[in-house]
Order: structure tokens, then sequence, then C-alpha cells
């Protein structure tokens, strides 16, 4: 037999008589309840029952709050010969199914009880606690159960760099109730200069664990303290999800090792941090810490000491929205927006007042009425969502950009950063000397990736020059200069030998530029087949990636850290080394700018940059060397020469200079070496 649950209508209900003597049963529990309150609340549509075969198995009462918008549970009873079949969680979703407009869902239940297992697997969280009126005075636990709706607060965005979830260990340091030493650790993120930095954040994880604390004035200490941290509700199915995938990666780590309720509990905090949408797990616990490979590998949230957020915010922020790494291998297509199509792109790309519905697909639409050959192209992710949109022509010597659209997407900020390189690039091709974006509604994402890319705003839009020379100071700037009288900007004048952090700038901001007589310095890194495969896809794969973006922006390489003068900012050239001692297959492919050289441990390393490359754990760890260090070079904006040059023209071109040819690791070479590679590289064939 089903079991049914089925509303309590009134006295002439057959139901009431057995709903009133199950209550009965459990007044020691329950409390008195006369029969016309019973009947008040199923007048109210406050009572339902549970039933299976005529037989009432258990009820819910309940009271709907006019001005508080949630329903207050009053009784929530089962029959004890019917419990373990679901029916209180039937009850419940009943509740939930039928007062969805409400806010949730508020019990309370004397703490004595030791019925706090039972609440938390119906998705209640702990919210605060009172004394009941009786004369014994016992404290009863609020539980709520959130339906879902977004409060005042729900949709504002978090003004600090980066917003973190923290575990009990580091609230109870933060309220002064832990150990000394995990209350010093903890309170460093209070710190001052941290305010607008970072935000501390809550999950329902963690209510359970302040409502656990034994000593009264602990527990209302702590749980004053709760106001401070940002309330997090995440999905309760989701959070299941998660958990069980946690849970099966720790047990095939450790098969035939039961999993404690401590354990679990780490591991929730993991599931809630990640299905909040959050990376930055921090905590002082030990056990915790333990599980950060786990928690990294299932969940992609790193679990960090207090001392870690302090120290490295920037990079935790970076790691949170620029995540390149997760472009790799994934199945992002283009294609041309059919006429016709541009309804279908409002949902995705409208983005003010001004640019809503009809209008932004009729600007659309006109672009190709103009006269202008605009070029409408749209990215799709892997399930076949729009994530971004770019209309192009050239015009002249100026690549104009009339759309550049990015959708909301966990990877919004990687994708407009890629899209603008992307262009460049395209603009290079075409033998542009700049790009121009006109869009007025261009995204907020977009926006913020053009200001940190090279391009001016001005009245009519962003605007960023592209200077092809490979050469002085002198070259570049009258380059420059030309570029811009075109443009109606005066564009500064370099000196000979600038400083590497002003000459790294100019190439960033006038890719493709090379500053060949300044201070900046060139390197030359031996990489294998296998990993320049995998970081540039080259050598080619057999299958080809289907990142149509192309080579991400930022990356990150290992090897072992021998020193030979590295230092940053810098560019560098990429020598695949092949597998043997035979000279075939090894040849310069590209370049890169090097934008961060360090030597640590490989976890740490692993820690900080896995977000931007393609290596496991166990790849970085097999670069260490005898000390156990590791290095790491951080580098950007990887350019593919059209040409390859091979091992022997690479000597040729050494000889010529009269210069010496390192190979073996990573090694510095003169500015004119690079000149010269990189020209051969963009020789026209």
């Amino acid at each position: 037999m089903t079991i049914e649950v089925l509303p309590v209508s009134g006295e002439e209900s057959e139901l009431m008589g057995p709903v009133i003597a199950l209550g009965d049963r459990y007044t020691n529990y329950l409390g008195l309840l006369t029969p016309p309150a019973y009947h008040k609340h199923a007048e109210d549509g406050g009572l339902l029952a549970a039933v299976e075969d005529g037989e009432v198995l258990g009820y819910a009462l309940f009271g709907l709050p006019k001005r508080n918008l949630h329903v207050r549970l009053a009784h929530l009873c089962v029959a004890g010969e019917h419990r373990s079949k679901g029916v209180a969680r039937l009850l419940i979703e009943t509740i939930r199914r039928q007062h969805a407009h409400r806010l949730g869902i508020r019990a309370k239940c004397r703490r004595s009880y030791g019925l706090s297992g039972m609440w938390a697997a119906l998705g209640f969280v702990p919210k605060g606690e009172s004394l009941g009126r009786g004369k014994d005075r016992k404290v009863l636990d609020t539980w709520w159960l959130d339906l879902g709706h977004e409060d005042l607060f729900t949709e504002a965005r978090s003004e600090a760099l980066l917003v973190v979830t923290v575990d009990h260990s580091v609230f109870a340091g933060l309220s002064g109730t832990a150990s000394e030493q995990a209350v010093k650790e903890s309170r460093a993120l209070e710190a001052g200069w941290l305010a607008d930095l970072v935000e501390l954040a809550c999950t329902p994880q963690l209510l359970h664990a302040v409502r656990d604390v034994e000593k009264a004035e602990e527990r209302q200490h702590q749980r004053a303290g709760l106001a401070r941290l940002r309330s997090l509700s995440p999905d309760t199915a989701a959070v299941s999800a998660r958990l069980a995938e946690l849970v099966d990666a720790v047990r095939k780590e450790s098969p035939g090792l039961p999993l404690s309720d401590e354990r679990r509990a780490h591991l929730r905090y993991v599931a809630e941090t990640s299905c909040a949408g959050l990376q930055v797990l921090v905590t002082c616990h030990p056990g915790l810490a333990a599980l950060a490979d786990v928690a990294w590998s299932v969940a992609r949230v790193k679990v960090v000491s207090p001392a870690v957020v302090t120290l490295h915010v920037d990079e935790l922020h970076q790691a949170q929205v620029y995540r390149p790494a997760d472009l790799m291998g994934t199945a992002y297509s283009t294609e041309t927006v059919a006429p016709g199509a541009e309804g279908e792109l409002v949902a995705f790309f409208d983005q003010s007042d001004g640019d809503r519905g009809s209008a932004f697909a009729e600007r659309l639409k006109r672009l190709t009425t103009d006269g202008v050959l605009w070029r409408r192209e749209l990215l799709r992710d892997g399930a076949g969502r729009p994530v971004a949109l770019n209309v192009w022509a050239m015009d002249g010597r100026t690549l104009s950009v009339a759309f550049l659209r990015t959708a909301s997407h966990p990877l919004e900020e990687t994708l407009a950063r890629q899209l603008l390189f992307m262009l460049k690039k395209l603009a290079r091709e075409r033998g542009a000397q700049a790009v121009r974006i006109t869009d007025a509604y261009m995204s907020a994402a977009a926006k913020a990736a053009a200001g940190g890319d090279g391009f001016i705003a001005d009245e009519g839009g962003f605007t960023a020059a592209l200077v092809d020379v490979c050469g002085s100071a002198d070259a570049v700037s009258a380059a420059a200069a030309e570029i811009g009288s075109r443009l109606g900007r005066v564009m500064p004048a370099l000196d000979r030998r600038v400083p590497p952090e002003i000459a790294s700038v100019a190439e960033r901001v006038w890719w493709p530029v090379k500053l060949i007589d300044s201070a900046l310095p060139s390197f030359i890194a031996p990489i294998k087949p296998h990993w320049s495969t995998e970081l540039f896809d080259v050598p080619a794969m057999l299958v080809p990636r289907a990142d149509v973006l192309g080579i991400s922006r930022e990356h990150v390489y290992y090897r072992s850290p021998g020193r030979r003068g590295e230092s940053v900012p810098a560019r560098i050239l990429w020598y695949v080394s092949g597998n043997g001692s035979r000279q075939q297959g090894k040849m310069v492919i590209g370049c890169s700018r090097l934008d961060e050289v360090i030597v640590d441990e490989p976890d740490t390393l692993f820690s900080r940059f896995e977000h931007l490359g393609v290596y496991g754990l166990a790849d970085v760890r097999k670069s260490a060397d005898s000390s156990g260090k590791v290095m790491a070079l951080r580098f950007s904006d990887t350019e593919i020469f059209p040409v390859s040059v091979t091992h022997s023209r690479l000597a040729a071109l050494a000889a010529k200079l009269r210069l010496r040819l390192p190979l073996t690791s990573l090694s510095k070479i003169d500015n004119a070496l690079f000149q010269a590679v990189y020209e051969e590289g963009h020789r026209k064939t």
C-alpha cells in the first residue's frame, strides 16, 4: 500500500479522531493540545495526516501566520510502530509544496529529546534557542527549513574581493572560545586591512556545529557571533549529491576504513561550500585539512588555513573567478548567427534598459542590411547554451566590433578575457592596426577585461592599438605614433633600455609588440612534447581539442628548480625538446610573457596554481628535485608561431649572431637571438 498525505478538514472528517488519539499518545513530548485546537488548525488549513490503508500513521499540525510569512510547525508526530517509513519526510514535503510561497518552515523542539539528527535529515538547520515555558525551563532549539526564496540580501553581491566559508574550528577561534593557537590564527581574518578584501560566510553545517556546543553560555556567545557572517543556503538536494561523491572518493582512498561522524561533517562543509558557488573553505582543524586533495579533485573547493587567506587573498580571488584550465577539453563550439535567430539570444545577452528584448534583437538584425560584411559569431558551451557573442567587420585597418557580450556563466570573466585576446589575434592576422569596440551595452565582464588589456575608453567605445613590430624602442615608437595619428590619439614615445616593468606593460597593451633593446630579459625553456601538446596543442593531438578558444591566456608550467638567473617580467621561447638525442621534431613553437617564477613545495604550488594548468598533483610532484622543491613558471598571452623554428635553423641563427645556445634547461638568452627567432617564426612562406 502507498502512503497518502491528506488534509484534515474539520469535525466531520473521519481522520480527526485518529489524529487526536495519536497526539494524545505522545503528550509527554508534544504537550497537551485540546481537541478544539486541532479543529481550529484544521479549519485554517494547518492539519495534514499521513494515511496507509485507512490507518493514520502520523500527522503535521501547523500555523500560517499572516504577518510572518513562514509556516509555524507545532506538531510533527509519527506513530512509533510506523517510523523509518519516510512518513515525516512526506508530511514536510507536502507542506513545502502546498505553501511554497512562504519563506520557510519553523519548528521548536526540546534539546533533551535528542532529535537533531532527524531535523537535519529533513533539511532543517538550527537557527537559535530559547527557554520553554514549563517549570523546568528546558532549552528549546529553533529549527528552520528554507523554502528557497530570495530575501533582500540574497542577491546583494559582496563588495569584498573574496568570499570564503569557515568551519567551526575557525568560527570558534573568531569567537574566542577555541584554543589559544586557533584564536590567534582565526582572528588574523579580522585584521582591519582585510575588511574590504575578504568576507566570511557560513553554511548550514556551521549552524549544526554551534547547536551541538554543550556549554550553554559558550553556545549562546557563538550563536550571537553568527550574525557577523554572510549566511548561505545551498540547495539541499545538490548538497546531498555532492556529499555522496565526496564520501565515495574518501572510501576509495581508504577502503574498509569506517567514515566517522566528524569526517562526514567535514565533507559536508566542503559540499555546502561547493554548492553555494564558492571555492575557498577556511579551517584550523587538521582532520578537515587532511581532506584538501579530495575536496579539490571532487568539488573544486580549496581547503586552506587562515594564514593562506591572509597571505594569498589575490591569488585565491583569481582562482575563484578566472579559470582558464576549466576550458581545456571542453565542448565549446562556435557558429554563425543565422538570419531570424536573433530572438533566441535576447534572454542571454540583453544588458540594460536601453537594450532590452526587441531592441537588442532589432539592433543585431539591422547589421545584416547596412551594407557592411559583419561576421556574427556565437559561442555555445557543452550544453548548447549561448555564452558569448561578438559581431565584427574590417573597416580599413581597424577591426570594428559592434557587439561584444558575455552571458552570465561560471566562467564569464575567463571567457571575456579569452575573447578580447582572440579579437586581437584576428585583427593581427588581417593586417589591422587597431581593435575598436563600439557596443554601447557590452557586458560588465567584457568592460572589466578590456580595461586591463590595453583598451582605452572614449565617448564612442573602447580602442586598442596593435603595434606589430619586433625591434628597437625607436622603431616601436615610430610605428605607434603612426597608428596614433590615424586614431586621433597621442601615443607615448619609449626610451631605449626602458625598465623591464614598463617594457612588459607596453608589450601587453600594444600587443604583439616586442621591445628588443629594453631591459626586459628573454629566456628559452625546453618542454617535453607531451606537455607541449597539453598546453599548446603543438604537436597537435590526433583528436583536436574541442576548446575553440585556442590557447588560454594564462597557464603554469612546472620543472625542476635549477636556477638560471630567472627574473620577471620577461619573455620566454618554448623549445619542444623531443624524446631522444636526435634533432628530429625539436623546434621552437612560440613565445609567451613570463609573469612569475616561484620555487616551493609541490603541494603548495599545486594548490596555488591548479586553476591555471593541466597538471595533476602527481605530475607536479614528479618535477621535484632531490630537495623536494619544484619551480613554477606562470606565463600568459602565448603566441604560436605560424612557422616552427627547427633545431637546425635555431642553431644557425645563434651561430650567425655568435651567441651560445643553451637548450638543456630554462636559460637566459640574448634579446637579439629572441628577435631573430621571433622574426623567423613569423617569416612569410
